[in-house]
């Protein structure tokens, strides 16, 4: 059955990809020529095009009222950086199984993917009851026992209770409040549910875009977003990829079951090439969609490029950014291989309980205040601002407060006076602020502050990387490294001059490949070119919300006795 492109693309599930559609009938610019993002293709109807993927590209928004998308509201084009925070508001539409939800619903990793809702009835399981109106928290979905199932959690009496549900479990299922505030990106990519639209409250506004030009008229703060996705196509007469807005005017046809997908071009992630086995590498490949970029080495990887990918690989890079509190710090991936040296900077700490993480047995830490503090406590220090200190370990004292004896944990530390040396101890819940106090001159390489050093670190390149045409650290008034990540990634070359590789990384390189069916002729292995990797914002906190979450937290700073 024909349905609008639009209809189709609001629809269907990512993990149905990909789809064979026909072209059924449609209104076309110029005929039938259609042309977006550079890429002009002919959309003539009986033509038939493979869908590879789609993400939305922007958002139309209408002014709501009481929940209601207003009759008369103009209609006015969101992109997904437009300024402000944003609250979402409950869609009042049940669900009628858990199937529906996990298909129309995102549900990941992130804290972005933990959608909640609650059952209008009691959902009775072999070890547990779910009441009706319990928030119940969809952690991931799985095959348990052969079935697919959603990971869930209750909380109740601040005690987490996990439990699993089948997808076939029917009833009806609404969405609970979200207190969380969300940007229009985060609420494109993980709030909006398959053919639904969102209703959101306008929370706080950025003064980042002169956005009374863009918001309808007689805004009131409620907004109905509709997504509007670019969708990613192959076309039999053509290798590389189109792109289409799921918006364009044409009426298309389902045929994938009655088609052959492999007489298509068959393009291929990074991420794909990533999960063959090693023993398929090296393989050489033709570039379909090259990558976005400028600098090394993504200038070289060109659309229609062919490349050997010699194999697939981890290596260790550490996350830094810069030193600075203006919103253009930039962040950095740092390979173990960059040959530059660094000269130490000193870190500030705002607790005490950040001394004692940052010790370290090589050398005393020492520190100069920044904050004055008085201690509640004549057995514990008070401080004044310059006062020094040599941090030495953390240690339990027993006080007296309101007439009773109490341990607590305080910091042991030696005060630097003018000609002596006083042993005293500061409370670990002590929010004050102390400047490091820096006597070492060496300088490093990045592998030696690894390996002696606690991070974060703070440094500054005092002889750059001559190996590297433009090394972006040196210019950096001072970097913090943050921690030590792994890294994917394919070691890839120019077939056309396979004596060097470079180190692309799998997760963060939006390119696509076509397999080519040629031989590896490189016998001697090619030089590897490491660089240091500028990332956005985006993809720095992607990093560290990823890292952490094979980590335990550390523990909260102890609380001032009450």
């Amino acid at each position: 059955m024909a349905s609008t492109l639009e209809k189709f693309i609001h629809s269907l599930d990512l993990r149905a990809l990909p789809r064979v559609l026909q072209i059924q009938s449609g209104i076309y610019c110029q005929g039938s020529v259609y042309e977006m993002f550079g890429n002009e293709c002919s959309l003539s109807t009986g033509e038939v095009i493979k869908v590879i993927g789609f993400k939305i590209n922007k958002l139309i928004a209408s002014i709501c009222e009481k929940n209601e998308v207003s009759q008369f509201s103009d209609k006015v084009e969101l992109p997904l950086n437009f300024p402000g925070l944003y609250k979402i508001v409950a869609d009042k539409t049940p669900y009628a199984s858990i199937e529906e939800i996990v298909r129309k619903v995102s549900i990941g990793p992130t804290r972005f993917g933990h959608p909640c809702f609650y059952s209008a009835k009691d959902i009775n399981l072999a070890n547990l009851t779910i009441k009706h109106d319990e928030q119940i928290t969809f952690n991931s979905v799985e095959e348990v026992h052969g079935t697919m199932a959603v990971n869930c959690v209750v909380v109740r009496n601040n005690q987490p209770h996990s439990f699993t549900l089948p997808l076939s479990q029917e009833g009806e299922f609404y969405e609970c409040e979200d207190d969380q505030i969300y940007t229009l990106k985060e609420i494109a990519e993980w709030k909006i549910p398959k053919c639904r639209n969102r209703i959101v409250k306008l929370a706080n506004t950025l003064h980042m875009w002169e956005s009374s030009n863009r918001l309808p008229e007689n805004f009131n703060g409620c907004l109905s977003l509709m997504p509007i996705y670019k969708v990613q196509a192959v076309m039999k007469s053509r290798k590389d990829i189109i792109h289409i807005l799921s918006d364009l005017d044409v009426e298309v046809k389902d045929v994938t079951d009655c088609y052959d997908i492999s007489s298509f071009l068959q393009p291929l992630s990074l991420e794909d090439i990533f999960e063959r086995t090693s023993k398929e590498f090296p393989m050489v490949a033709e570039i379909v969609e090259g990558p976005s970029g400028s600098q090394k080495p993504y200038n070289l990887l060109s659309t229609g490029k062919e490349i050997v990918i010699h194999k697939k690989d981890q290596a260790a890079r550490v996350l830094a950014s810069e030193m600075r509190s203006d919103p253009s710090k930039r962040h950095y991936l740092i390979p173990m291989s960059y040959k530059g040296k660094f000269k130490r900077r000193p870190r500030e700490f705002p607790t005490a309980y950040d001394l004692e993480i940052a010790k370290s047995e090589k050398e005393h830490l020492h520190v100069v205040a920044t904050k004055a503090f008085t201690s509640p406590h004549k057995e514990l220090c008070s401080v004044s601002v310059g006062d020094q200190f040599l941090v030495q370990q953390c240690q339990t004292s027993e006080v007296l407060y309101e007439g009773r004896k109490k341990l607590i944990d305080a910091l042991a530390c030696e005060q630097i006076l003018s000609d002596s040396y006083k042993k005293v101890l500061l409370p670990m819940y002590m929010e004050g602020g102390f400047v490091e106090v820096i006597h070492d001159k060496k300088q490093y390489h990045l592998s030696e502050i690894c390996k002696e050093f606690h991070l974060p670190f703070n440094v500054k390149v005092s002889v750059r990387d001559l190996s590297i045409e433009k090394d972006v650290l040196a210019a950096a008034p001072g970097l913090q490294f943050e921690e030590e990540i792994t890294d994917s990634y394919l070691l890839i070359s120019s077939a056309s001059s396979p004596e060097e590789s470079w180190e692309i990384p799998v997760y963060r390189s939006d390119m696509l490949v076509h397999l080519l069916s040629k031989d590896v002729q490189t016998v001697v292995p090619p030089v590897t070119r490491t660089t240091v990797e500028e990332i956005s914002k985006e993809e720095y906190y992607m990093l560290r919300r990823y890292e952490n979450l094979t980590f335990h937290p550390p523990p909260r700073p102890p609380k001032k006795p009450t």
